[in-house]
């Protein structure tokens, strides 16, 4: 059995590891000085990296911090995408295959924040059909 880290085990750190590997050619096709080329390339090293450190943290709040700076860095990419199809330096269409990459890694990013935040989903209770009061009366 190979040795594992915790954050090995983590789907969205798989996840942004698979992220990484699609956007490493388009990275390398890109011209050296175009700002989004960089600019990618951090943020999707980032997502990984935020991942594991973050997982590494014994405090909620820490693990949290650094998971956050993952999602956000996770939707950074994303714009990063969308500003190359805008250049038209990417196909749309290879641009939607690396977003859909991002929304899992994203949202399982955001399921774990939830989890050790102890967020509780917000919601209100819906109030009956024909219930509802405008200005004080009932309709």
């Amino acid at each position: 059995m190979p040795i594992q880290f915790d954050h090995e085990r983590l789907k969205a750190y798989q996840k942004a590891l698979e992220f990484v590997s699609f956007a490493g050619p388009i990275i390398d096709e890109l011209p050296a000085k175009l700002a989004a080329r960089d600019q990618l390339d951090r943020a999707s090293t980032s997502v990984v990296l935020n991942l594991a450190e973050g997982n590494g943290k014994r405090s909620h709040p820490d693990r949290c911090r650094y998971f956050d700076i993952a999602r956000g860095s996770g939707v950074e990419c994303a714009a990063c995408l969308d500003v190359l199809v805008a250049r038209g330096k990417m196909t749309l269409e290879r641009a939607d295959q690396g977003k859909a990459i991002l929304v899992e890694t994203v949202s399982m990013t955001a399921g774990l924040i939830a989890r050790f935040s102890g967020e509780m989903a917000v919601r209100e209770e819906q109030a009956p059909y024909g219930d509802e009061v405008v200005g004080g009366e009932k309709e």
